[in-house]
């Protein structure tokens, strides 16, 4: 007899988990489960590439699920931040709310990572026009040239306006947009498909790095002359020259070597770049 109670009562804790019940006025319903990602394999797909290209896709497919939030990942460090809201788009409206990366910010992060240095800060236009670029791919191409690492564009000559990177097999990952999330893609050919760029993540002679945020560079080697370019936190740069010109005191240093950025066209103080007040290597402006 104790043994059918038993029976019973489980048979109605059952029947009653099932029952949907209704929300009274003033309860709060109970809070939709989060949405779950199914992403399709994303890791180095085909043979060709270098060491950084390799690591800079297996970084990007760790962030697969993480949210695309429009201005994501452009903080004084490469790494996911919380996003803000397009005034074009809608479906920005959370991105505030939504930490993580919009499509050039998951670039400069996987490439942070794979090369120690923040050779890709910028927009996705300016990570298409890299000093760093050792090859470029036309869209009449296709995707035949590329190897995994390569970045490939959206747009045209004057404003690229997406930027995904080539993981092999004809498949990139991307954050493409607000309400989704990172993913694998098909490369999608056509339509506004622009070209494709190969980075080189080796440090290259005349490469250093800026250091501290919001720097200025000037169109002359003095405080006093326009400004040109700001660098909201540490930059990979190609320095062509130095010169000495202005004393400048900053940050407790005080110094008069400037450093000319050819790819910028603007002269910084030699305070903000890592290194010796007087850089090694760098030829003198005479």
């Amino acid at each position: 007899m104790r043994e059918r109670w038993r029976a019973a009562a489980a048979a109605a804790a059952v029947g009653l988990a099932l029952i949907a019940w209704p929300v009274l006025p003033g309860q709060p319903a109970r809070a939709a489960a989060p949405e779950t990602v199914a992403a399709a394999e994303c890791d180095v797909l085909a043979p060709g590439a270098s060491a950084a290209a390799e690591k800079a896709v297996r970084t990007a497919c760790s962030q697969v699920g993480v949210w695309y939030s429009w201005g994501g990942g452009h903080g004084p460090a490469p790494g996911p931040t919380y996003g803000v809201v397009d005034p074009t788009d809608p479906a920005s409206e959370h991105d505030p709310e939504r930490r993580g990366f919009d499509c050039s910010g998951l670039v400069r992060y996987a490439y942070a990572e794979a090369t120690g240095r923040d050779i890709l800060n910028g927009t996705a236009h300016s990570q298409y026009n890299t000093p760093h670029a050792t090859a470029r791919f036309g869209a009449g191409e296709g995707i035949g040239p590329l190897v995994p690492g390569d970045l490939v564009v959206y747009g045209n000559a004057r404003k690229v306006h997406h930027i995904a990177i080539y993981v092999g097999a004809g498949k990139m990952v991307e954050a493409r947009q607000s309400g989704t999330r990172i993913t694998v893609s098909d490369v999608r050919l056509g339509g506004d498909y622009f070209a494709a760029v190969r980075v080189n993540g080796s440090p290259g002679q005349g490469t250093f790095s800026t250091w501290g945020t919001d720097v200025w560079t000037h169109t002359e080697a003095s405080t006093t002359s326009g400004r040109v370019h700001k660098f909201a936190g540490p930059t990979s740069v190609r320095i062509a020259l130095q010169k000495h010109a202005q004393s400048v005191t900053a940050e407790g240093i005080t110094n008069d070597a400037w450093s000319y950025l050819p790819d910028y066209r603007a002269w910084i103080t030699n305070i903000y770049i890592k290194g010796p007040a007087w850089l090694d290597g760098v030829p003198t402006c005479r």
